[in-house]
């Protein structure tokens, strides 16, 4: 049975720019994308070829099997990787698909939000300044 977390979907309307950048602006995917050793657990999940259990990430990582418990739990709840039980073992993945959704997505609510809500200035105004 495969337990996994949703990422909002956000309509594509220029009007909407700062209600779906808040949205997707979701403090337990800053968090679990904001840790160091989270960083380097994703990645072995990222790179693996197949599902990898506790002891296998624990092996790559140099964390004690309960610190990477919590952090795998961490990166389920932000929605950024799957679990499945097999028998006694719970095999992980990246929802590599959930990653570049919501990093994408909210590049693109970042895009949308500037669009309406820092026009190119008018006579006096100041605008903002352009992106890279």
């Amino acid at each position: 049975m495969e337990e996994r977390s949703s990422t909002p979907s956000v309509p594509h309307t220029p009007s909407d720019g700062a209600a779906s950048l808040q949205l997707l602006l979701r403090p337990e995917l800053f968090k679990a994308l904001g840790d160091s050793t989270r960083l380097q657990v994703l990645m072995r999940l990222i790179t693996a070829s197949t599902p990898q259990t506790v002891s296998d990430v624990a092996d790559c990582c140099g964390v004690h099997l309960s610190g990477v418990s919590r952090h795998l739990a961490a990166l389920k709840a932000a929605g950024v990787v799957t679990a499945q039980r097999r028998g006694r073992e719970v095999l992980y993945c990246a929802d590599c698909a959930a990653i570049t959704q919501a990093l994408r997505g909210l590049a693109d609510a970042i895009d949308r939000c500037r669009a309406s809500c820092c026009p190119p200035g008018g006579e006096g105004e100041t605008p903002c300044p352009p992106n890279p």
